[in-house]
């Protein structure tokens, strides 16, 4: 039967399809738009499977605090182009996972696909698998954080970056002036400066060991290198000052306040009064963990290649094999 231009135009208005999906699927069900959907959404779903599997970097990282239940959440979902993540249908999305993630405290990512969300009938995976569908891109809903009490929250979206924070603070009086401009800076100061950790204290000892090895290496390779070797006490007093330098990156309140250098983010709050307390926050850059995974790969294989170095150098000395271009004596061996 012919398929009237109208009907075509009613069911991409519907389904967000292309005009020939539409026409075909129209076609394909002698015009019956109720079977045209049907027929759309189970093409849909295998194209959605097909596109699961690609790179999704671009997106949105979202925050959003219900003040009433004093529930905030920050959440990052990717898609595959900047252009999909401009596009209505992404950031409703973005909107509805933000908002069911308020409304339900779960443990993940999984848990929380499993969830059907106020006001829908189907599960957060079924609707993602959906949006994948009549998008056309992957979307991968990538991590999120879920916070209760006094929170605030601040988006930035500038220079092709997004970045969310939020932060728990407790005061004498949470709601005054002074307080929330408290916590705007420092908010500022969490985007700008990137900290890992709220003090010291919060550093497990595993991260602190690993970077003090790590130092200790790099000042005994220049030890080594250098002209003027220095005693083992002075190389020691070297990596305590590295260390404290690494502290003043990791830690919020050990960082030089970025509106102010002379004071440190806690000489700033106290500077404030009402006796503030940073509990937690969380900042979320988009793509960062896809830049991560990368770059710990790269690492990866930095690390084979310095220890492979280091082992054909041992062996270099003790047999005279040829190392990294380089003979060592054959008749001097050590």
């Amino acid at each position: 039967m012919a398929i009237s231009a109208q009907a075509v135009k009613q069911l991409k208005e519907l389904t967000n399809c292309g005009m020939m999906d539409c026409k075909r699927a129209l076609e394909e069900t002698n015009g019956d738009v109720d079977a045209a959907i049907k027929n759309l959404r189970e093409k849909g779903l295998a194209k959605a499977a097909k596109k699961s599997g690609r790179i999704a970097a671009e997106g949105l990282v979202y925050t959003k605090i219900d003040e009433a239940k004093k529930v905030g959440v920050v959440v990052e979902i990717n898609v595959e182009t900047d252009f999909a993540a401009k596009t209505d249908r992404f950031i409703e999305f973005v909107e509805l996972v933000a908002n069911t993630i308020i409304d339900n405290d779960v443990a993940d990512v999984d848990a929380l696909k499993e969830v059907v969300p106020a006001g829908q009938t189907e599960k957060i995976a079924d609707i993602l698998t959906e949006r994948i569908a009549t998008i056309g891109e992957n979307i991968q809903i990538r991590r999120f954080k879920r916070m209760t009490g006094n929170l605030f929250a601040y988006t930035h979206n500038g220079g092709g970056s997004i970045i969310g924070s939020m932060i728990k603070i407790e005061a004498d009086d949470v709601d005054s002036d002074a307080v929330k401009a408290c916590a705007k800076d420092l908010l500022l100061q969490i985007t700008a400066s990137a900290p890992q950790f709220v003090a010291q204290a919060d550093v497990p000892a595993s991260v602190i060991e690993a970077e003090k090895e790590v130092q200790l290496k790099l000042v005994q390779n220049e030890n080594e290198q250098s002209a003027k070797p220095k005693p083992q006490n002075v190389l020691e007093k070297i990596v305590d000052g590295r260390m404290r330098k690494f502290a003043e990156e990791i830690c919020l309140l050990d960082q030089p306040y970025v509106k102010d250098p002379n004071l440190t983010v806690a000489k700033f709050i106290a500077s404030v009064g009402k006796n503030i307390k940073v509990v937690e926050f969380v900042r979320f850059e988009k793509g960062e963990e896809f830049r991560r995974r990368k770059t710990t790969s790269q690492q990866k294989l930095l690390q084979w290649l310095s220890n492979y170095t280091d082992i054909m150098k041992a062996l270099s000395k003790r047999s005279g094999l040829f190392v990294l271009g380089k003979s060592s004596s054959h008749s001097n061996p050590e």
